[in-house]
This record gives C-alpha cells, sequence and structure tokens, in this order.
C-alpha cells in the first residue's frame, strides 16, 4: 500500500536543469525556450530583429588584427551561454563552436561580437525550437 502512494505523488518531469520538458503520448519535446529569454534579456537582446539563418554564409570569421578590441568578459559571457543552449540546440551547434575557438576567445574583435549578435537575433526568431 505503501508503495502505490508514492507512486502516485510523482507528477510527469517539467523543468529539469534548465531544460523544459513536455511529456506527451507521441514523446518527450525538450527546449529551453525560458533559458533562451533569459539570455537574450541578460544581453539587452530581447527586441532585436529576428533573422533566419544562425551565421551568414558569408562571413569568413579571421583574427581581425585591425579591428576594434571588445570586452573579453562579455564576449566569453555570450558565447559560455551558448555553449550550454547547444544541449537542446544542434542548429547553433556549428556557429557556437566558430566563435568559441580559443583564438577568437583570446583577442576578441568587434567583428566577433557582431557575429555572435547574430546567433541571438536568430535565436529571437525561434526561441521554442527543441528536440
Amino acid at each position: 500500500m505503501q508503495e502505490e502512494f508514492e507512486m502516485s505523488m510523482i507528477e510527469k518531469l517539467s523543468f529539469f536543469l534548465g531544460l523544459q520538458i513536455k511529456q506527451t503520448r507521441d514523446g518527450i519535446f525538450i527546449n529551453q525556450g525560458k533559458y533562451i529569454k533569459d539570455v537574450l534579456k541578460i544581453f539587452r537582446m530581447e527586441h532585436v530583429k529576428e533573422a533566419n539563418t544562425p551565421m551568414s554564409t558569408s562571413i569568413k570569421l579571421d583574427m581581425d588584427e585591425n579591428g576594434k578590441n571588445i570586452n573579453i568578459t562579455k564576449y566569453r559571457g555570450m558565447i559560455d551561454s551558448f555553449l550550454y543552449l547547444i544541449v537542446s540546440r544542434p542548429d547553433i551547434m556549428f556557429c557556437v563552436c566558430v566563435c568559441a575557438c580559443i583564438c577568437f576567445q583570446a583577442y576578441p574583435k568587434e567583428f566577433h561580437v557582431t557575429t555572435v549578435k547574430h546567433i541571438f537575433h536568430y535565436l529571437h526568431g525561434i526561441i521554442d525550437l527543441g528536440l
């Protein structure tokens, strides 16, 4: 009798380690919509124009030695937020890994931040996408 009571007290899992989980008869849906909204708010990107792709196909990232220096801590914070996000968003994995290259994190330039912000624009348009 005690086991029946304990089992009836267990509810469906809906939120775990920042992942939103929705269980239905058709399967389980996992996304990080709340996390994306929080990150967009932290970096003041919650009201940006949406982008169709996570990265422009015409961009070639390089060291940009003549570019304007930017705040390394802010750039690394943006990259770190994306690294946690790729758990449920494989669509941004390649772009994030390119931007997370150690040579860009050591000496980020304004051009690199612009590229990272493009990923935010993309996420803003499809916040509720998941697995």
